[in-house]
């Protein structure tokens, strides 16, 4: 299966910055496109932003403060988040996605990793 070990959550104030970071577990990130996820307390898990090899996809709410990007060598993404708002608190997930950013029926979710904003 797909999975990814996510890192780089915490707790930041509002307004802040942070970059969380997801790994590839056993398979080569080159050859996938990759998602973003979240989930809010009591919230259904929806998607963040997308990233290809050549292209990157982002939920409308969340662009221009939200910046997705990969490093193949590291068989990395990350998801640069900044002026965080309190509404942005969730758990944060990568999974491997298709060309429309849904994820792939082979992909399966990692721990994720608790981004917390709060002052």
């Amino acid at each position: 299966q797909l999975q990814f070990v996510e890192s780089g959550g915490g707790l930041v104030q509002p307004g802040g910055s942070l970059r969380v970071s997801c790994v590839a577990s056993g398979f080569t990130l080159a050859y996938y496109n990759i998602g973003w996820f979240r989930q809010a307390p009591g919230k259904e898990r929806e998607g963040v932003a997308c990233i290809s090899n050549t292209d990157t996809h982002y939920a409308h709410s969340l662009r221009g403060r939200f910046t997705i990007s990969r490093d193949n060598t590291k068989n990395t993404v990350y998801l640069q988040m900044s002026s965080l708002k309190l509404e942005d608190t969730a758990v944060y997930y990568c999974a491997a996605v298709d060309n429309d950013c849904t994820v792939l029926n082979s992909a399966s979710w990692g721990p994720g990793t608790q981004v917390t904003v709060s002052s």
